[in-house]
This record gives structure tokens, sequence and C-alpha cells, in this order.
């Protein structure tokens, strides 16, 4: 019985040999910090916003017209028995939406007190985004549009961040009656 080895004293045997044969993994020569969020299309920009900004991504649902409101308020849904307001960024900006209906969708905020659907041209997913990419320096923008942009990242192609805090605050978003 001397010649057996205790199942503890094979297993330590076993994973030394393991660790003397294993190949090392790959070194990781750069560390690149990313950014994430949601890019989306408006007026023919493409525009990101931060990952924590947005609840929901909705196809445009049915909604009803609303009286006595201004014309970028499109009416109010019920999403899973909340009212939700329906508001067409693109027309709330002055430009006419530039994207077939079936493309477009609404991106929800749920934030505060506010709860509110944001039709946009088109969801283009998440980013991700090297950091060091960020500038503040903002290119040519419509003069109603550059308030709520804060920056953009730089690359193969330029993507605005639009501050929806910013749009949440301001009076002429909020005040939507006629």
């Amino acid at each position: 019985m001397s010649d057996l080895q205790h199942p503890f004293e094979l297993l330590q045997q076993l994973a030394s040999q393991c660790r003397q044969q294993a190949a090392g993994l790959p070194s990781q020569d750069v560390v690149s910090e990313t950014w994430s969020g949601v890019g989306f299309r408006l007026a023919g920009c493409t525009m990101l916003a931060a990952m924590g900004e947005i609840t929901e991504i909705l196809h445009e649902p049915r909604y009803t017209a609303l009286p006595r409101v201004k014309a970028w308020v499109r009416g109010v849904a019920n999403v899973r028995g909340r009212l939700l307001p329906i508001i067409d960024l693109s027309r709330f900006f002055g430009v006419t939406p530039g994207a077939a209906r079936k493309q477009r969708r609404v991106l929800v905020l749920d934030r505060d007190d506010l709860f509110v659907g944001l039709l946009v041209d088109e969801v283009l997913g998440m980013q991700h985004l090297p950091v060091n990419t960020f500038s503040t320096e903002l290119p040519e923008l419509e003069a109603q549009v550059r308030p709520y942009v804060v920056g953009a990242y730089r690359g193969e192609r330029e993507a605005l961040v639009f501050n929806f805090r910013a749009l949440a605050h301001d009076q002429q978003f909020l005040d939507v009656a006629i």
C-alpha cells in the first residue's frame, strides 16, 4: 500500500504538471479606456446618449394625439400601463424627420419627474469609443441643437454627445401647450 499515493498528493502533482506545460496568455500591450453609449441618428447627425440616460428603446408605439399642444408633441402612448408622452425630437429642433417610419425609434427617459419618449430617426445600438477621442470642440451645428450637445467623439466618423439632462431642464421643451 505504500506505492499508492494519497488522492490529494496526486491532485497536487497533476496541478504542478499542468502549470509547467501551460502556455502563457498573450500579453495585452495597450489598454484603452472606453466610453459606452447608445448611438442614434437625429436630423442627419450621428448622436450618442450616455448609457445611464436612456431607460429603454421602443419601436414607435401607437399613440393618441393631444389637442392644443405644439406640433412636435406627437401624442401619448400607453406603455405597460403608464402614459408616455411621445415627442418628435426632429420637429422640436425644426428639422424634417429623415427616416422611414419603420426605422424610427423612441428613446425613453425616466428620471426624476420626467417620463417621456423621444422619437429619433434611427437607433444605431451600443457604441464603445476610446475616451481619448472625445473633444469639447463642436463642429458647425444648428443653433437649436447646440445647447444640447456637450462634445464629440472623433475618429473614423464623428458622433455628437447629446445631453438629455439639458433638454429635460429646458423650459421651452417642458412648455408643450399652445
